[in-house]
């Protein structure tokens, strides 16, 4: 089960700036609470009238999958649906937003929601990657879609740590440094002045550690 709290509108706003045409795509998976067809029509109810009350118009298409961390639903249904648009805004959890990162490499992938919970049985004999932290305060419009939280070993905000060689951690040379990979993603991207902003140092009381959710 993955629990999600939606982003501030102003936040959400300031990462579509850039952009007058978007796609606003929610996911049917296991987010709670729902994040679906109707939550992404609310979305975009109150995203066009915070758009007007800065002055711009915003195009919104909306639409809703059933899971956006499945890469072949995201490659057959979203993809075709994205045509057109400048950006995604995903209402999925940061594993959902990084998936369609990776399958749509040609589109901007912005989070709508800041993930606070992630919980899944393990599997005998299975790998698992972990690519979301589920810190409480996600800034995957910052860094291209890749969480240098979850993916650096050191969970550095503000750029590489200088140590990595040909492209790997210097921790473990058998991994990607994950700045290498957000530079990279954002020189395609045509987006390397965000590497300007500098981020405050990580607030750890967004969510609580080990953490536990009722149902």
């Amino acid at each position: 089960m993955i629990v999600t709290v939606q982003k501030p509108l102003d936040e959400i706003l300031d990462s579509l700036s850039p952009y007058a045409s978007v796609l606003i795509a929610g996911c049917d998976g296991c987010t709670q609470p729902p994040r679906g067809l109707r939550e992404a029509e609310a979305l975009s109810r109150l995203l066009e009238l915070g758009a007007r009350s800065r002055g711009k118009k915003l195009n919104l298409k909306v639409t809703t999958h059933p899971k956006q961390c499945d890469s072949y639903l995201v490659a057959d249904n979203l993809g075709p649906e994205s045509s057109g648009v400048e950006a995604i805004l995903s209402l999925a959890c940061g594993v959902g937003v990084q998936t369609v990162t990776q399958v749509l490499p040609d589109k901007v992938v912005l989070p709508a929601q800041n993930t606070l919970f992630m919980g899944m049985e393990a599997r005998e004999g299975g790998t698992f990657e972990e690519s979301c932290a589920a810190c409480g305060d996600c800034i995957l419009a910052l860094t291209g879609g890749i969480c240098p939280i979850a993916r650096c070993a050191k969970g550095l905000l503000n750029g590489a740590c200088g140590g990595s060689s040909n492209d790997k951690c210097e921790q473990d040379p058998q991994k990607d440094c994950a700045w290498c990979l957000i530079y990279k993603r954002l020189r395609d991207l045509d987006r390397l002045d965000v590497l300007r902003d500098f981020r405050m140092p990580r607030n750890y009381r967004t969510v609580a550690r080990p953490g536990r959710v009722n149902r």
